[in-house]
């Protein structure tokens, strides 16, 4: 093939996101979106708004015009906006001293940061209640079950999305704009708005979506601090359902939920549309320095939220080494057992086998998956059309996030229930479920880095021979190796530590821990309360273990390239 004919086949949009072979790769996530999230969801929607094989939209007034319904949904969003906030402030200067500055510590410190978020959200509430309770460290400040406790809880949960997310891209930034415009004058300040910050704004604003869906759909943590007095909608669609059996309110707050989310979604895509241009990317080894004046607020605010994570947890850690008003190791040894009266089927050792068994598969599912929706969403497609179709098949994998996990749960068990889809009692059924909570993740980690790619590079290749797949293989995924590891952790993270929807599917015999410590935390006796601690240390332990291997080998994969 000429040169000419090479060049002609870049400008019909080989690459452009447009060609038939990305087409057809889209079908496989999108088969996967359509069985197992629309099916499950629809059918659940259509048992509480059809239940006679009629549409009926008056629950829709019924439910929304009562005061603990409007209650629940501007809670819902309050908490939302207002954790995703705090979570971005501080996760952004964070993101720099652990990404941009070099020092003794910030591997431990990256460890100790993204912890919380590899802890399970029925865990995490706990571990604040603990600290904030009338015998606690920090029982004088009467935050106990208040709306504030809910709001440090879900900044405590989250800011680590922040971190990693915006970290990834920091850390890879050219920095040479910025050296040239420090030495054309330019303060810090200025550089960081007109510069850094602009070039920084599609992670961010990927980061602060993704935090609002899980603050606005967090389950676990608000349940156990704030109960029914500060309800969110997903604690109430889990009422709803799981005690009330009411479909119909669940119905229509899925259906808000959705609403809310479809919007903010069209929203971010916009200003991300609007802020997106390519990047030259370096090894994060070239960009690191070390800390200078200037740096002191950033490593103020790193230490300042290390201590705040730290609490926390070692209120925790110190609450599963007590039992009896002594120190004791009995909570740990008692992990082997079934607990006081036999609270469990299995002992909490099998049940962490079934929860990283489950999580490795439901890891390499949204691997892929993710990866392929990434690839496809990063490209730029020159036709109005093919851009407002990629716009809405990116919007689609983030509608999990967003929707409630009981009701993708429920949905799962009232759906999935007969041939050719029989798979209630299949064991791959978890992993699926916990595939769909991760897969949005796995792409905003991974898609920033991709659309940073300068699209000349992949045409440059092709005009030199190669295939759309080998400009593939040669220009993208070189890129986004060791972003793909970070996903990695997070979705192992997400699966580990997912409970909404898996406190439905699991099997009572093959239960995950997650589910384990919320049973054990429900069981009355102190000697179960001590055996939730500590499972929950062992479980934070193990997830966090996984993590700083995956950062290893992430940062060892920087010199490959």
């Amino acid at each position: 093939m000429s040169v000419a004919a090479r060049g002609a086949r870049v400008r019909r949009g080989a690459l452009s996101g447009t060609g038939p072979g990305l087409v057809l790769l889209a079908l496989l996530p999108l088969a996967f979106l359509a069985v197992f999230f629309l099916l499950p969801v629809g059918g659940m929607l259509l048992r509480g708004l059809a239940p006679d094989g009629a549409l009926d939209l008056s629950g829709f007034a019924e439910g929304l015009s009562g005061r603990r319904i409007q209650r629940v949904i501007g809670l819902t969003l309050a908490q939302a906006l207002i954790a995703s906030a705090i979570s971005v402030l501080l996760g952004v200067p964070v993101a720099y001293a652990l990404y941009r500055l070099r020092f003794p510590g910030r591997g431990l410190l990256r460890a100790m940061v993204v912890m919380p978020f590899v802890m399970p959200t029925v865990v995490v509430g706990v571990a604040f209640r603990t600290l904030l309770s009338e015998g606690g460290p920090l029982g004088s400040l009467g935050l106990d079950g208040t709306w504030a406790a809910i709001i440090a809880g879900l900044v405590f949960f989250n800011i680590s999305v922040v971190v990693r997310t915006v970290g990834a891209a920091w850390e890879g930034l050219d920095t040479r704009a910025e050296e040239s415009a420090a030495s054309l004058g330019a303060t810090p300040l200025e550089v960081l708005r007109t510069i850094t910050l602009p070039s920084l704004l599609p992670a961010i604003l990927s980061a602060a979506s993704v935090v609002f869906l899980f603050c606005a759909t967090a389950f676990g943590v608000v349940l156990t601090m704030g109960g029914l007095k500060y309800g969110t909608v997903e604690t109430e669609i889990y009422l709803q359902t799981a005690h009330f059996l009411d479909l119909r309110t669940a119905a229509v707050l899925s259906v808000v939920q959705l609403i809310v989310v479809l919007a903010l979604l069209a929203l971010v895509a916009r200003l991300r549309a609007r802020s997106e241009h390519p990047q030259r990317r370096i090894g994060a080894s070239a960009a690191a320095r070390r800390p200078r004046r200037g740096d002191w607020p950033a490593l103020a605010v790193t230490a300042a939220v290390a201590a705040y994570v730290l609490a926390p947890v070692s209120s925790l850690v110190i609450r599963s080494l007590h039992r009896d008003g002594r120190w004791t190791l009995a909570n740990y040894r008692a992990l082997g057992t079934t607990g006081d009266g036999n609270a469990l089927l299995v002992p909490v050792w099998e049940a962490l086998r079934n929860s990283f068994a489950i999580a490795v598969d439901a890891t390499l599912i949204a691997l892929v998956l993710g990866l392929v929706v990434a690839i496809i969403v990063s490209r730029h497609p020159r036709a109005p059309l093919a851009r407002r179709g990629q716009a809405f098949f990116d919007s689609a994998f983030m509608l999990p996030l967003g929707v409630s996990a009981v009701t993708v749960g429920f949905g799962f068990l009232i759906t999935l229930n007969h041939p050719p889809l029989d798979l209630r009692s299949s064991s791959i059924l978890v992993p699926i479920a916990q595939a769909t909570v991760a897969l949005p993740l796995v792409v905003r980690t991974l898609a920033p880095v991709l659309r940073s790619i300068d699209d000349r590079l992949r045409q440059a290749a092709m005009v030199l021979g190669a295939s759309p797949w080998r400009a593939l293989l040669t220009v993208d995924l070189p890129t986004v190796w060791r972003p793909l590891l970070a996903a990695a952790g997070f979705a192992m993270a997400v699966s580990l530590g997912e409970f909404g929807a898996t406190a439905f599917l699991a099997r009572p015999d093959m239960p995950t821990l997650p589910v384990v410590v919320f049973r054990l935390i429900g069981r009355p006796g102190g000697d179960n309360f001590g055996m939730a601690m500590a499972a929950s240390v062992v479980l934070t332990v193990v997830t966090v273990a996984i993590m700083g291997l995956v950062e290893r080998l992430r940062i060892s994969a920087v010199g490959t390239f």
